[in-house]
């Protein structure tokens, strides 16, 4: 019985010490298989750096100094007083042709000049005295035009009083003939209906397109009348573009063809 257990307790013991030692021995071997690894990358890397010389890439993102720019003058759309009667209503004569228009027929306006010395507007003017009482005419025809010195018309008014009638109430053909050379030397021949209007001594005030006639009995006054036709640009759209083609809002320029572009010349020719 007790060699038995002897024998037990010896292969007991023997089969712990080869365990031991087999334990020992398989961690020793793992160690070492993963050393050589580690070394082999290590010399690698080394070699690599050493070998691979260090470059330095330019940023291509870095902005490189900016030159002066200068904009051609071909990009800046300068505007075109020629075409401005295609969006915007503006006279198409000057004040000295339209004052020569009705010296041409017969009513002696004066010449196109200065007001007074001291005043910047430019007019030319009728009057012509009928019948009067010692306080006031009785019957006379005023007429104005009045400007600037470039020669751009602003307005035209007329002041008609005890005008002379046919037997039907109607206006003198004399009379009448002026405010037909107005409008036609306006080249606005929307406004022509109104002419039979005027003949007949009615009232009419019309407002078409940025301009604006009117002819009216003078209130408190049974056999005087007023007149006047302009310009009277009210809507957001023809304030705009009225801006864009004034002169007064670009910029001098040495450049004569600028120069030249921004200078209306101005006509009578209603065919455009």
């Amino acid at each position: 019985m007790r060699s038995n257990r002897r024998r037990l307790l010896w292969s007991v013991l023997l089969i712990s010490v080869l365990l031991l030692a087999g334990s020992i021995v398989f961690y020793r071997e793992i160690h070492h298989s993963e050393d050589p690894v580690e070394l082999f990358e290590d010399r690698a890397l080394d070699k690599a750096a050493r070998s691979a010389p260090i470059t330095v890439r330019p940023d291509t993102a870095a902005p490189s100094p900016l030159s002066p720019m200068s904009i051609p003058l071909q990009l800046i759309e300068v505007p075109k007083p020629e075409l401005a009667g295609q969006f915007l209503r503006m006279w198409r004569v000057s004040g000295p042709n339209i004052c020569g228009a009705l010296r041409e027929a017969g009513i002696e306006m004066s010449e196109w000049k200065a007001a007074s010395m001291r005043n910047r507007n430019y007019e030319c003017y009728f009057q012509r005295i009928y019948e009067r009482d010692e306080v006031r005419p009785l019957s006379s025809t005023f007429l104005k035009v009045r400007g600037n010195e470039m020669g751009d018309v602003l307005e035209i008014r007329a002041k008609i009083i005890g005008p002379t009638t046919d037997a039907e109430g109607r206006l003198a053909p004399a009379v009448l003939r002026i405010f037909e050379i107005i409008v036609k030397q306006s080249c606005w021949r929307d406004f022509e209906d109104t002419l039979a209007s005027i003949q007949n001594l009615r009232n009419v005030e019309d407002e078409r397109f940025g301009s604006y006639l009117g002819f009216t009995r003078e209130a408190g006054s049974g056999n005087n009348f007023n007149f006047v036709l302009g310009l009277k640009a009210t809507s957001a759209s023809q304030m705009r573009t009225k801006t864009y083609f004034s002169t007064e809002r670009w910029l001098a320029t040495t450049n004569p063809r600028l120069m030249d572009s921004l200078s209306p010349s101005l006509s009578a020719n209603c065919a455009q």
